[in-house]
């Protein structure tokens, strides 16, 4: 029975790679166009489109737990919760907040950065980024 290898983190390549950044392509798109729709507030997009980046943060705790938090946080299953809670209540902070952690996510697939794995900050479904050591 093979014995997975912890360094290595597969990844999607060739055209299916490419599909995805055009689907984050694409999602960022929707979410500009459905955020300046809404009436949002540009600075405040400006502000807060690379704060999720801060879930980078938990590699201080490891791989396993950066990776983990980072996931977390650059799913679109967040962006979608934070959007369903925010209409449920009637927060518009929180469609806000959602549709700019849309456009961050669909700005990181577009740029090929993905969910990480918990072998390496760089290893992604989308890919090695970075250096190696």
């Amino acid at each position: 029975m093979p014995t997975a290898n912890p360094s290595f983190s597969p990844a999607v390549a060739g055209i299916p790679r490419r599909l995805l950044q055009a689907e984050g392509a694409a999602l960022l798109a929707a979410v500009v166009i459905a955020y300046a729709y809404l009436g949002g507030n540009w600075i405040v997009f400006a502000a807060l489109f690379l704060a999720p980046d801060l879930a980078m943060l938990g590699y201080l705790g490891g791989n396993r737990v950066g990776a983990a938090l980072y996931n977390a946080v650059h799913t679109t299953l967040a962006a979608f919760a934070l959007g369903a809670a925010g209409y449920l209540l009637g927060a518009g902070w929180a469609i806000d907040g959602a549709l700019i952690l849309a456009a961050h996510i669909g700005f990181d697939r577009m740029l090929g950065y993905g969910l990480k794995y918990g072998t390496a900050f760089g290893d992604t479904h989308l890919g090695s980024k970075g250096k190696r050591p």
